[in-house]
């Protein structure tokens, strides 16, 4: 009897033993099982225009951004496209389609701690679009990013042109999300960029008639200022308003983001250099 009471013992020990560390290893697993999971996010923006790193894409016109990105164990792969209600036309140049522009990004990150770093490919498909009455070729990108999972959770980001328009440009972003409701949050972001100019024909230095000179442009370019509200409808599905203002950090930024201006005028001076827009992003995650 007292071998049987003490085997008995050492059995519900040892189960509990386990169940003990089964329990501890349970949060660890689902995360390794999560990182098994293919995921990934369907999203479509309504917005009152396109505006990339300074850059008047769209003139008095409303744009449709769909995009689609899938993501396993750190890789990820995404697919986005900018279409123009109105597409302009600046000194006989027009887009040849409504659909200005899709671009493919290919990445892979890793978090060491606190430190979040990634590397990644872009190739914006340009065929068929114009901006500042030129038209626009194809363009790529490597880059890499480190972000710290902190307080505002600053992220660093360099990209280097390798196709046409040879340049460095380098941004430094910051965002915090206030929760206001538990299904509602208040998200304020901002941004400064660098850029450096490696080809003074693809990206010139604009003088102070924004017009374009035979120096490379190299100087603090544009900045950010964005304001959300993101919505979760259901545990899945998001609906985001988003109001930007995008503003010259320099003079140099300034001549030239009113140099590639398309507001159509004679007078580039009378062009602008910074820009509010904004509107509604709906985004699915699976």
């Amino acid at each position: 009897m007292k071998k049987l009471v003490i085997t008995s013992l050492l059995v519900v020990l040892s189960v509990s033993i386990s169940m003990f560390a089964w329990a501890a290893d349970e949060p660890q697993a689902i995360e390794e099982a999560q990182e098994e999971k293919i995921s990934g996010e369907i999203a479509a923006s309504i917005l009152s225009a396109y505006i990339w790193r300074g850059q008047e894409l769209t003139r008095h016109s409303v744009v449709l951004q769909p995009s689609i990105m899938v993501s396993y164990r750190g890789f990820a792969a995404s697919l986005w496209g900018n279409l123009d209600t109105k597409p302009y036309a600046v000194d006989g140049h027009k887009n040849s389609s409504n659909f200005t522009e899709t671009d493919v990004t290919l990445s892979y990150s890793r978090a060491f701690g606190i430190l979040q770093a990634g590397v990644g490919y872009i190739y914006y498909g340009l065929s068929g679009s114009a901006a500042g009455g030129e038209d626009l070729l194809d363009s790529q990108e490597l880059f890499v990013s480190l972000g710290l999972d902190t307080l505002l959770s600053p992220t660093l980001t360099v990209y280097k042109e390798i196709d046409h328009y040879h340049q460095w440009y380098a941004t430094l972003g910051i965002s915090h999300t206030f929760s206001l409701h538990e299904k509602i949050g208040l998200k304020l972001a901002a941004n400064v960029s660098y850029l450096k100019s490696e080809d003074a024909t693809t990206y010139p230095k604009f003088d102070k008639n924004s017009a374009a000179t035979d120096k490379k442009f190299n100087n603090f370019h544009d900045g950010v200022f964005s304001v959300s509200l993101p919505v979760a409808v259901i545990k899945t599905l998001t609906i985001t308003p988003t109001l930007s203002y995008v503003f010259p950090l320099s003079d140099d930024a300034k001549y030239e983001m009113r140099g590639r201006g398309l507001k159509g005028t004679a007078n580039p001076s009378d062009r602008d250099s910074s820009y509010f827009y904004g509107g509604i992003v709906l985004s699915y995650t699976f």
